[in-house]
Formats: structure tokens, sequence, C-alpha cells
């Protein structure tokens, strides 16, 4: 039987993850849904599109919900509201938040007998366990994580919830020389300012007042306080024409010692498509999620609790067989 899943929003990462669904062959898409006028939204996969009203109406539908919002006002309400009802699976990102939301997530899962996996996709998702495998093989040492140049999907969203803002993209954009410190050993320290600068793109309304909204995007706490960030306003035919992909990656570096022997590790990702690749990683997800919750588990969870087999959708035997 094919695990039924529900994307909530339909953006770029919904439309991702409704491509990694359609790869899948143990997955069949069930609906979207979304808070515009599903009239008005028409689907790669030609699923029926929604709207949220009728979520909660669902709940004997739908193995395993995925949630496309942003991690800045979206997720905070929507995963916990819906982790109650549901199987749920989100990208939440602000990492200065995710103690916060865990603990929101666990309460309301738990009392709806779900299991609620939080922070999935590149980062947090597979840097955090690249970084968690590194410090338990090599406990003496440090991690380092570079992300960029690309696009970030979060920073982004933050942006354009912004007044007077019609559109923005945000580059995150490792310092080259902090990179190579890093990569030669040195175990540099650091601050956020000196790993990353922030380039911003924005098309504002017009008559906006541009100088509050680059003052707002610059003091933006968890997101572009930390870091010096250039913003640039430019037209939406420049936006479309220079800044329409949405590319991304990074590293995460670990640089260790055994005795006096020193050691690296590095685990890098280099993508054409941030949304695409999120969103095959969260449908992952939404299979382990599945099967978690068949065998009794629920509360929430983050990619740190799942064993690698239940993301997989081959068996045990052909793991051993082919990967180990």
């Amino acid at each position: 039987m094919s695990i039924r899943i529900g994307i909530l929003g339909y953006g770029n990462l919904g439309r991702g993850v409704e491509k990694a669904v359609m790869a899948n062959a143990d997955q069949e898409l069930t609906a979207v849904f979304t808070r515009r006028d599903p009239a008005g939204v028409k689907t790669v996969s030609g699923c029926p599109v929604l709207s949220i009203e009728e979520l909660p109406g669902k709940k004997d539908e739908i193995d395993v919900l995925i949630l496309c919002g942003g991690s800045a006002t979206d997720l905070p309400e929507q995963t916990p509201e819906y982790a109650s009802m549901f199987n749920v699976v989100d990208s939440f990102d602000t990492h200065a938040r995710i103690p916060e939301h865990f603990d929101a997530v666990d309460k309301a899962a738990k009392r709806g007998l779900r299991i609620g996996v939080i922070s999935c996709g590149w980062d947090p998702g597979m840097f955090s366990l690249s970084r968690i495998y590194a410090h338990s093989v090599l406990p003496n040492g440090r991690d380092y994580t570079f992300w960029g140049r690309g696009v970030s999907q979060g920073h982004s969203d933050a942006i354009r919830r912004i007044d007077g803002v019609v559109d923005a993209r945000q580059y995150t954009v490792p310092v080259e020389e902090a990179l190579e410190q890093v990569r030669s050993g040195k175990n540099p320290e650091l601050t956020v300012r000196q790993k990353h600068t922030r380039e911003c793109y924005v098309v504002a309304q017009e008559g906006a007042d541009l100088a509050r909204i680059e003052k707002e995007i610059k003091e933006m706490p968890n997101y572009f306080a930390d870091y010096d960030t250039t913003v640039q306003f430019i037209s939406a035919q420049e936006m479309k024409e220079k800044h329409s992909e949405l590319p991304h990656g990074g590293s995460v570096i670990y640089s260790g010692q055994t005795g006096e022997r020193k050691h690296v590790i590095e685990y890098s990702l280099k993508l054409d498509s941030n949304p695409e690749f999120t969103g095959s990683v969260i449908a992952a997800v939404a299979r382990a999620a599945y099967r978690m919750n068949a065998e009794g588990q629920t509360g929430a969870r983050t990619m740190f609790d799942i064993a690698p087999k239940y993301l997989s959708p081959e068996t045990d035997e052909w793991l051993r067989a082919h990967y180990l």
C-alpha cells in the first residue's frame, strides 16, 4: 500500500515535495492544501487542490502531512496545530528556535498519538547528521558549517514578510579566507560574521520606504543581525532575469585529532535546486515518520532519531547486500 501524502503550502518547496513524491513508488499524493483560492492553483501532478479549511476533515485520508510554509511565521503555528491530527514533517530552519519548536510539536503529537518530525532538509537535516557523526568519531575536534553561495529559501521568505516588499532573494556567501583556514586544519576561532556574508536583492512596492526596509532586514534577529549584509533594490524584471533559479549547497567540515594525528572530515552538497533537493529529503523523512508511527511511536522527532533504514524504500536485506 502506498503512503498517502498531503502537502500544505504550494510554493517552491511544496512543488519540490510534489516532484519527490511522484518519483517514489511507495508514495502517492492525496491533495495539496492552500490558503489561496484553490481554483487558481494548478499542480504539476494534477492532484486535487483544496482549501486549508478542509484539512481537519481529511484525517482518515492522509498518512503524512508535509508542511511547506515558512519558518518565520507559518511553521511555529501550523506544525503544532496539525501534529495533533496527522503525522507531520516540516523543514523548520530557524536554528535558535528549534528547541522550543520541538517542545510544542512534541506535546501536540503525543496528544494526538502521532509523529511530528521537525527541521528536515539538508541544513538542518543532512548536515546535522554529518556533524553528529563526525563529533562522535572525533570528540576532540571542532565543526564548521559553510553555506552557499546560494539562495536561502527561509531568509528570502523572511524578507518577503516585511511590509513594502514584493519579492526577495537572499544569497548566503561563504568567506573564502575562512573556508581555506578550516580546510587546512588550522581550527580558527570564527564568528558567524567572519564565516559568511549575506546578499539581499529586493523588489519593493512603488513608494515604499526603502531605508526602513533595509534597516529592518539588517537588524532582523536570527537572520541578518549578526552578519555583514548588503541590500540591493532591483526591478521585478531584473529579479526574473537574474535571480529566478534557486541553487544552493555548502559544506560541513570537522577538524579533529587522535593523539598527535590530525584528521579533517568534509561533507558537501552542490544543488541545482534547493527546494527540489529539500523536498526529496522531506519525502524520505515522511516515509520514516509513517513507519515509526505504525510501530506505535508518538511525539516529536528530528533526523537524529531516525534509523537510516526507515528513510529508504528498500528492504533491510537489500540494504545489507548493496550499501553496507
